[in-house]
């Protein structure tokens, strides 16, 4: 049974319990039909978070009578480095309230507010793609880019900049070839050198296989290789007509055979090719070189409004490489030799959330 926590006149508000497989499929049910939904709310990403990180989730949902009315997935991150935060959604660039009445949403967000309370936390974060809520305070960072793509690749190239397609032309030219991948381990040694190289620690490899696991089908590994040696590997979700590529990177060769522009150009194309309608290009913040290799492809960044309620904390986290607090710690980062930083990675990856 799913445990019943607050109401609001007929709104009930429950959290999903581990061995309530009949509430998690229609909480599923739910993701897919309701607009405001992304792939980072699915169920699953409570087991993936648990498994790869062992933090404790608390998924909240609203009924009204028998129907399932909103959710709103949170995970609890405790860390000695960087505090300790409940967080919609951990791990992800996409979360907050899905709900289908105001009713709903109020109800979700005094549980959210009163669980944070209860579990001492510095403070509640929701990583909003839209404005759906309101209170707490909104951090002016960070922007997505999304696009409508179609099934020809010939109008998806001409869709793209002069010089962006230019990359893309040279990595053709290179002789690069793109495979469907399901070696999770190939993809993890390209994707720890490149993120190593920006000064980020590595997630364990192990959290790469459960996400490959856990949503099977909807997560997918494309490498590009010239002359047989992966250069680039991105690790992409698939929800409902979208595209996500989110685990993305490239060796230091890959730069010269415009690797990385071959790798997104070829899962544009194939995702075009079996009816994928939204190419996703993620969360950047402003100002970085992502942001600017996104703008360069033609996306239109929008704005994020990522909402904090301060609990304990009296100021919003500022958690990223580019707080000059960090300088120090990524410029050393970047030359650890690589067995050592995907060591020692993983210690530090499972506290940033």
């Amino acid at each position: 049974m799913s445990e019943a926590l607050a109401g609001n006149g007929d709104c009930v508000v429950l959290r999903l319990e581990d061995q309530d497989g009949v509430a998690e499929r229609q909480w599923d049910r739910f993701v897919r039909a309701c607009p405001e939904a992304t792939f980072f709310h699915r169920a699953g990403w409570r087991h993936v978070i648990g498994r790869a990180f062992g933090h404790d989730s608390h998924y909240l949902y609203t009924r009204e009578g028998d129907a399932l009315t909103g959710i709103l997935p949170l995970g609890h991150v405790k860390s000695a480095f960087f505090g300790n935060a409940l967080i919609s959604v951990p791990f992800a660039v996409y979360g907050g309230c899905c709900a289908v009445s105001p009713q709903a949403r109020d109800a979700l967000m005094a549980a959210a507010r009163e669980l944070a309370r209860r579990l001492g936390v510095d403070y509640l974060e929701l990583r909003e793609r839209e404005a759906l809520t309101t209170g707490g305070q909104v951090k002016d960072l960070y922007v997505t880019c999304r696009k409508t793509i179609g099934s020809d690749p010939e109008e998806n190239l001409k869709a793209i900049p002069r010089k962006q397609r230019a990359m893309i032309r040279k990595g053709i030219k290179a002789g690069l070839r793109s495979h469907l991948d399901t070696d999770t381990d190939r993809f993890f040694r390209v994707y720890s050198e490149s993120v190593r190289n920006l000064g980020t620690p590595v997630y364990a490899a192990r959290y790469f296989s459960i996400l490959h696991e856990v949503f099977r089908e909807d997560c997918e590994i494309l490498t590009v290789t010239h002359d047989g040696r992966p250069l680039a590997s991105v690790m992409s979700f698939y929800f409902r007509n979208e595209v996500l590529p989110y685990y993305g990177g490239g060796t230091v060769d890959a730069r010269r055979f415009k690797g990385n522009d071959f790798m997104y150009w070829e899962l544009m194309r194939r995702a075009g090719e079996r009816g994928i309608e939204i190419f996703d290009f993620g969360r950047s913040k402003k100002g970085t070189g992502a942001y600017s290799f996104k703008k360069n492809w033609g996306f239109e960044p929008q704005e994020m409004p990522y909402r904090y309620h301060l609990i304990r904390s009296a100021a919003m986290p500022d958690i990223n490489p580019m707080n000059p607090k960090y300088r120090l710690f990524v410029s050393m980062w970047k030359k650890l030799p690589l067995p050592v930083a995907n060591f020692i990675g993983p210690l530090i990856s499972r506290g940033l959330g």
